[in-house]
């Protein structure tokens, strides 16, 4: 079982975090949408902090917490906009746990104090123009050269990308096996030869995150850079799917922690909103609207801290795990809906706090697995559970 942080450093730690989201995060929310960037004075805050380096095991610098503690302060954080969790977000997720959790001692030791004080910043790259859900449809090519390997192709939405120093990039590198297997997983530094990050994408919302294409053009790089080192060859798809395993719990934190915003912003406006003399939260289809907010924000909260829980306990949770993403990101989605709802037409309106969330919270529901996919997931691993039992 994954002990994590001294009890009473972690409490005071989330409640540095609480603080933190609630009062230097959130006035900053309208400059962050406005200038589509995050503060150079912010990053340096949250790099002193520590945030970048929360779940790096504290013998190379980071904070060292188990996904409990993680999913507890990712909810903190996320009370504010995503746009800040994102630029710690592959740092503590997907870019770096590929590396904490598969790396060599050398690996380890070369990236994870850089990444634990953020002056390493790193990128999940395994997204493609025409492999998304079907990850294991990778087209980018790794092919060996002697003791090295060259990697050829396009990712594509890689989170980070314009920020990052290292890339953990998931190229094929035997070309005769098709799906997850012969896929590798490298550690690319950012300024190796033939690496071309394109301009950031426009989005829907979560300005102030940063994505792009990235393409790959005859990089070359040793094999000592494959996660894991050689012996770990075409085990690339593995170290991605434990990855997500753990990225789709902290998602579903995020969406707990955006809902609980969402249901205090549509709370306080129906207190203090009047229609027909009385405030609109004494009429019963808002309440309905709140209660209905309340119980999803609950099953939420109580779903992630349960999943949390078993994969500190287990080192595993993939059943749970898309369970939790898929039931958040939806609850969140919903949640989202209705209190812009009780907002009325003011929730349309870009000066009121909930336009800006609507919009934020529905990448939640595609990014590191859709919906969808969730469901197939779940729907597999239940069957195949089932059936292994009789």
């Amino acid at each position: 079982m994954s002990a994590g942080v001294d009890q009473d450093v972690f409490e005071q730690l989330v409640s540095a975090v609480d603080r933190f989201a609630r009062e230097r995060l959130i006035p900053a929310e309208k400059r962050v949408e406005e200038e589509n960037d995050i503060p150079a004075d912010i990053v340096a805050e949250m790099k002193e902090m520590g945030l970048f380096g929360l779940t790096t095991p504290q013998e190379y610098g980071g904070v060292g917490v188990n996904v409990s503690q993680e999913s507890r302060l990712i909810e903190k954080l996320c009370y504010a906009s995503l746009a800040f969790r994102s630029l710690i977000g592959t740092n503590v997720g997907i870019g770096a746990q590929g590396i904490v959790m598969d790396g060599t001692a050398q690996q380890k030791q070369d990236w994870l104090p850089g990444i634990a004080s953020g002056d390493v910043m790193t990128s999940f790259a395994l997204t493609e123009p025409d492999n998304g859900s079907d990850a294991g449809g990778i087209r980018t090519a790794a092919r060996r050269d002697g003791s090295d390997f060259v990697i050829n192709g396009t990712k594509r939405y890689i989170t980070n990308a314009l920020r990052a120093h290292v890339f953990t990039v998931f190229a094929r590198t035997d070309p005769d096996k098709q799906g997850a297997d012969g896929v590798s997983a490298f550690i690319v530094p950012a300024d190796t030869p033939g690496i071309t990050v394109a301009k950031a994408d426009r989005k829907m919302g979560q300005r102030g995150t940063k994505t792009s294409d990235v393409v790959f053009q005859d990089v070359r790089v040793p094999e000592s850079a494959i996660i894991g080192g050689p012996e770990r060859l075409h085990q690339g798809f593995r170290t991605a799917m434990k990855v997500l395993d753990r990225g789709r719990i902290h998602v579903g934190t995020m969406a707990v922690g955006q809902s609980q915003r969402m249901v205090d912003l549509a709370t306080d406006y129906a207190l203090e909103r009047r229609q027909f003399g009385k405030p609109i939260g004494e009429h019963q289809l808002v309440q309905g609207l709140l209660a209905d907010c309340q119980a999803d924000l609950h099953a939420a909260r109580a779903l992630v801290r349960a999943t949390a829980e078993t994969f500190d306990r287990e080192g595993k949770a993939i059943l749970q795990a898309s369970c939790t993403k898929y039931f958040c990101t939806e609850a969140a989605g919903r949640i989202a809906d209705r209190a812009l709802q009780i907002h009325g037409g003011a929730g349309y309106m870009a000066e009121y706090d909930i336009e800006r969330m609507y919009r934020d919270i529905r990448l939640l529901r595609i990014y590191e697995g859709t919906s969808q996919i969730q469901q197939l997931v779940i729907a597999r691993r239940t069957l195949a559970e089932r059936a292994g039992r009789s």
